[in-house]
């Protein structure tokens, strides 16, 4: 009797930082020991862009292009990773707010997992705390969600 695997699509949120790839390297393991497609997304929150244009005199549009810029080079980078383990990779670049978008992105792409960096804390209690867009897609998706901490070579 074989065992058919719950996982058939992974959807990776990725922003650059060590827990992200963290998240996405682990994310491609799992892909391929179950052989299914990868997804990466990467977010652009409409409020930053807002806020860093406000405080840098940049237009929105210019702010805009820059994240995309950048956004751009992080899912190169992962699904180049993915790709050198020959898996079926897809990328997007969405505008939004991030649990939002992750959570549409996570339906359309039909994804049965999320993995997702544990980012975004800051203060006395980060090491303890999951990020405010993790804990969102915790309560937003409802497919299962992987939350996953930097390792300790990237710190």
């Amino acid at each position: 009797m074989s065992v058919r695997s719950p996982f058939t699509h992974i959807l990776v949120p990725v922003d650059g930082s060590d827990s992200s790839i963290s998240a996405g390297k682990l994310a491609i393991q799992i892909a391929c020991a179950h052989k299914i497609p990868i997804t990466f997304i990467y977010v652009i929150d409409c409020t930053v862009t807002s806020d860093i244009a406000g405080s840098t005199g940049k237009s929105i549009e210019e702010v805009g292009r820059e994240l995309e810029r950048k956004g751009r080079r992080y899912l190169t980078y992962m699904e180049n990773l993915a790709k050198e383990e020959g898996l079926e990779t897809h990328r997007q670049i969405r505008h939004g707010v991030p649990y939002r978008e992750i959570a549409d992105a996570a339906k359309e792409h039909q994804a049965s997992l999320i993995v997702i960096g544990k980012v975004g804390c800051q203060g006395p209690y980060c090491g303890r705390r999951v990020g405010r867009v993790a804990t969102q897609v915790l309560e937003y998706t409802t497919c299962p969600v992987m939350v996953v901490r930097p390792q300790p070579s990237q710190r």
